[in-house]
């Protein structure tokens, strides 16, 4: 599923070509392609120019010159498309949406159509549906010890934890494994088990791999995350842990391996993430 950084990948190359656009058509190719939730059919937003594009964690909408918004979820392949009106059209083309311009037109592409769109209502700019979406650790507004307070309070696994979207949204499977991967924690540690110093470090860590995949588009396999112009991101060439079971770890060499984890699979190095309780805190 794409997570943060390809997320704000497609944010970013839709920004760059739609903004200041009206939406002349929306045309729906597949019924699971709109929200159930949707509180209109898609193309009720005809006529709507395109303010700003904007992201909360996994979450994309478009804000427009009226009170709604279209709203986005990529699911586990959708992909937004920005084409050629007269380009080949893609196999599993879910939505179009026309645009005033004859140069070019915006593609929702997803072949497993777990993927929607919906029109929402917004509040102080956030839509309805992502209001309980935590911050991203991206966002000027969030807070560190707050969200530290907020793992060390709860007995569940770390990686768990870390997959919550309404405590630190935008990490999924692959960033979690990575992220903890360099901060030296397993995945199984149980949160309120953490120290201050360890949480501090892990939150760094979101930050380094997820502004490193960024700056790369992203991680792409095989056809499951293209950008807006088709092209996929390379920071799979570059996961250590994520994926990498039977592989060596990169720093210490040992066996990377696989667990099952919440109807998942989790990757961690046993040598540098080992799952020990921290000594017990003087009081």
């Amino acid at each position: 599923m794409p997570e943060l950084p390809e997320v704000e990948t497609v944010r970013l190359g839709l920004e760059q070509n739609i903004l200041g656009k009206k939406i002349s058509k929306v045309e729906v190719f597949h019924p699971r392609a709109t929200n159930p939730k949707s509180i209109a059919p898609l193309d009720s937003l005809t006529g709507s120019k395109i303010i700003s594009v904007n992201r909360r964690g996994k979450f994309l909408w478009l804000e427009l010159n009226r009170s709604e918004v279209l709203l986005a979820h990529l699911g586990m392949s959708g992909q937004f498309k920005v084409s050629e009106r007269n380009a080949k059209i893609e196999k599993h083309m879910r939505v179009r949406i026309s645009l005033n311009t004859k140069a070019f037109e915006v593609r929702f592409i997803d072949q497993r159509t777990f993927g929607w769109l919906s029109v929402d209502q917004s509040s102080a700019g956030i839509p309805n549906s992502v209001e309980h979406i935590a911050l991203d650790i991206f966002d000027p507004k969030f807070n560190r010890k707050e969200v530290k307070a907020n793992f060390l309070q709860r007995k569940t696994e770390i990686k768990r934890a870390l997959l919550n979207q309404e405590i630190m949204s935008g990490v999924g499977n692959i960033y979690a494994d990575e992220s903890l991967w360099l901060a030296k924690i397993h995945p199984e540690r149980a949160c309120s088990e953490l120290t201050d110093f360890e949480l501090e470090l892990l939150l760094n860590s979101v930050a380094e791999v997820m502004g490193a995949a960024l700056k790369v588009g992203g991680t792409s396999f095989d056809e499951q995350y293209k950008n807006v112009n088709g092209e996929s991101g390379y920071f799979d060439i570059e996961l250590c842990a994520y994926g990498q079971d039977g592989e060596p770890c990169s720093r210490c060499g040992s066996e990377i391996r696989r667990i099952a984890f919440a109807n998942r699979s989790s990757h961690f190095c046993p040598k540098c993430q080992v799952n020990r309780r921290p000594k017990k805190r003087k009081v």
